[in-house]
Order: C-alpha cells, then sequence, then structure tokens
C-alpha cells in the first residue's frame, strides 16, 4: 500500500463514494481515457452500467501491468454522455466499482459530455494512481 491519506477539511462531511482530496507518495501513473470495450476493441454491450464495469476493467489491466493494485489509484474523471443513464446505474456501476476497484477513496469527477470520439462508448473513465515506490 502506497503513503495515501483522504483529506477531508474539519467539520466537511465525508462525502459518499468519493474523496474529495487525496495525499499520495510514490511513483505516479497516469491512464488514459478507457471506454467500455474489450482489449480487442469490441464492444459486447450497449448498457451503460456494462461499459462502465469494462472501463473500470481495463483501469485494472493497465494498473497491473504497472505493477500496481486498485488501491493505488488517487483520481478518476469520468465523462459521461447522459447523466441520468449514469444515475440510473448507480447501483451497478457501485457493485462493478466495489469489485474490481474496491476502494472508494479516489478524488472523482464526473462530467456529462454530448459526445465521445467512439459513437458506441457511452462512459470514458480516466485515473491517475500513485504507486509504491
Amino acid at each position: 500500500m502506497n503513503d495515501m491519506q483522504v483529506v477531508l477539511p474539519p467539520g466537511w462531511p465525508r462525502p459518499r463514494g468519493y474523496a474529495n482530496g487525496v495525499s499520495a507518495s510514490g511513483r505516479m501513473l497516469f491512464i488514459a481515457g478507457m471506454i467500455g470495450w474489450d482489449a480487442q476493441g469490441v464492444f459486447h454491450s450497449d448498457d451503460f452500467a456494462d461499459q462502465a464495469r469494462q472501463a473500470l476493467r481495463n483501469i485494472a489491466d493497465v494498473l497491473r501491468e504497472a505493477g500496481g493494485q486498485p488501491e493505488n489509484i488517487v483520481r478518476m474523471t469520468w465523462y459521461v454522455t447522459d447523466k441520468r443513464e449514469y444515475l440510473a446505474a448507480g447501483k451497478e456501476i457501485g457493485q462493478a466499482f466495489r469489485e474490481i476497484i474496491g476502494s472508494y477513496n479516489a478524488a472523482m469527477t464526473a462530467v456529462e459530455v454530448r459526445a465521445l470520439i467512439e459513437d458506441r462508448a457511452k462512459v470514458e473513465i480516466e485515473a491517475t494512481a500513485v504507486i509504491p515506490a
């Protein structure tokens, strides 16, 4: 485990599902935006939660290749094409997140965008990890 600390100003309520800030030391890994296709660039579903699950798997694969673990993720940015679809899939996304990533200690941002470069993509997730030195 890296030297990672969740930052929460005094008196602020603990956010649900993410951290307001994270302090960490180690080797930084920047993971490009991952979408819901497999390693061969094939989509297996147009369901939002399925695409999010695959994007999280892709992030975990890149992280492991660099010698890291999902708990090393300190920041994630989610780009979604439909915030209502994202919110409606919240339970399934949360389950996938717990199974693949595990911890909700990353600082996170979610942004609705008009479109992603790949037409079938409904979600793109980029991540930053700090891997113990």
